[in-house]
């Protein structure tokens, strides 16, 4: 056991519900997801949301969500900016994982958007990641293939995500800046 483990308090999900601001877990650490993202940040972030949102009203099954808890464990949190589930959630948080994740870059978050949360996404079979770059107007799309994020390229600006039930999501990232 880590000297850490000994001294550091581990807290729950249960628990940072009642706390009054909003955090996310990390192994028991809590993160907290405030002060508000920058005007820039918010932007791109609804312009993104709703070109998702337009691209996905026909489909049936898949849903576009504002910043929403994907609980991995009870010890382990994430507030995606915007998410995509094919699945209904019944819940006050989600407990399976997303078909989409995007994360809008921080100065505070960016390390761990690129970093930590790939890797969680990744392990959780999250389908796409997409880490956006606000200030400098670039988009990574990730695809999860063979339990692996590949790297996709854009073709003019543009690229069609493919969800169940035969939904698709053709997007003109040019939109959104």
């Amino acid at each position: 056991m880590a000297i850490s483990d000994k001294i550091l308090p581990h807290y729950t999900y249960d628990v940072i519900q009642l706390w009054n601001d909003r955090f996310e877990l990390y192994d028991g650490f809590p993160v907290a997801m405030s002060p508000s993202p920058a005007p820039r940040h918010q932007q791109v972030a609804a312009a993104l949301r709703g070109e998702l949102y337009l691209a996905l009203k026909k489909c049936k099954n898949c849903k576009v969500y504002d910043p929403l808890d994907f609980k991995i464990e009870d010890d382990i949190v994430l507030i995606p900016d915007i998410l995509i589930s094919c699945k209904k959630i019944t819940k006050n948080y989600l407990d399976f994982p997303p078909n989409l994740v995007v994360e809008i870059l921080s100065p505070s978050t960016a390390l761990r958007d690129k970093n930590t949360k790939f890797s969680i996404y990744q392990s959780q079979g999250v389908k796409y990641y997409l880490i956006v770059d606000a200030d400098s107007n670039q988009v990574d799309i990730y695809q999860l293939i063979n339990g692996e994020y590949v790297l996709c390229p854009l073709i003019n600006n543009r690229f069609e995500f493919e969800f169940e039930d035969e939904c698709k999501a053709n997007i003109d990232f040019g939109e959104i800046w």
